[in-house]
């Protein structure tokens, strides 16, 4: 299984760095993600709960992190097992400054086996890209929380209130898609993969009118079902 793509962060790449080597970051904005911590300079553990398909279970396992080239690059080593499988895999992250933004160039390849192996490859494709994407939204939201710059206290035009002292900046909490919203971004890859650009509004769009006769349908039968109700009540 591969997985290799880009990412822009609205964000200086000193802080992003940062953030792709802070477990605490990491461990809000994974989906699944239920512990995650360091256990040396360049290792850390943890524990991830994931659902592809009709498999599910905890994953334990442990990253390490190889040939660091601050803030450019470096390389990860990935190996975990659980009740689905297991999971080997290795892959290398690239910064790129672009201005006040930041450039992420990711490309992995790893290897599964087990019951997780038994979904096949287009779902375990889409749910790796799924699980990539949700966690690359999620850090951004969460670097840009962290940016905000503190508050200060003035007196409207912008001029500083004397013994007055700036706010601390107020950092949101970046919480993990839940089941729902990650297969919902397993399907919506599955969708882009499987189906030509060109015939995407089509498709939508047959799927549009299916769910509007499902609507009349239900609707028509809760007239009837009315109908039927109050000529069974007049006629006691």
């Amino acid at each position: 299984m591969k997985l290799e793509g880009t990412y822009t962060f609205n964000a200086p790449r000193d802080v992003v760095w940062q953030s792709i080597l802070d477990p605490e970051v990491l461990a809000n904005i994974l989906p699944g993600c239920e512990k995650l911590e360091r256990i040396g300079d360049d290792e850390y553990k943890g524990m991830i709960k994931i659902r592809i398909g009709p498999v599910q279970g905890k994953f334990q396992g442990k990253v390490t992190l190889l040939d660091i080239n601050e803030p450019d690059n470096y390389r990860l080593v990935v190996d975990g097992k659980g009740a689905p499988g297991f999971m080997k895999g290795e892959g290398e992250v690239h910064l790129k400054a672009q201005g006040d933004a930041t450039l992420m160039r990711y490309v992995g390849e790893a290897q599964v086996g087990g019951r997780i192996a038994s979904v096949g490859q287009r779902l375990l494709d889409s749910s790796a890209k799924a699980l990539t994407k949700q966690s690359l939204d999620g850090l951004n939201r969460q670097i840009q929380a962290r940016a905000q710059p503190a508050a200060t206290a003035d007196g409207g035009d912008g001029s500083v209130i004397a013994g007055a002292q700036a706010q601390p900046p107020v950092v949101a909490d970046a919480e993990a898609p839940s089941e729902v919203e990650f297969a919902f971004g397993v399907a919506k890859n599955m969708l882009e993969d499987m189906v030509p650009p060109e015939r995407r509004p089509v498709l939508i769009a047959a799927g549009l009118g299916v769910l509007a006769f499902f609507l009349f349908l239900n609707w028509w039968s809760n007239v009837v079902a009315r109908k039927v109700a109050n000529e069974i009540w007049e006629r006691r």
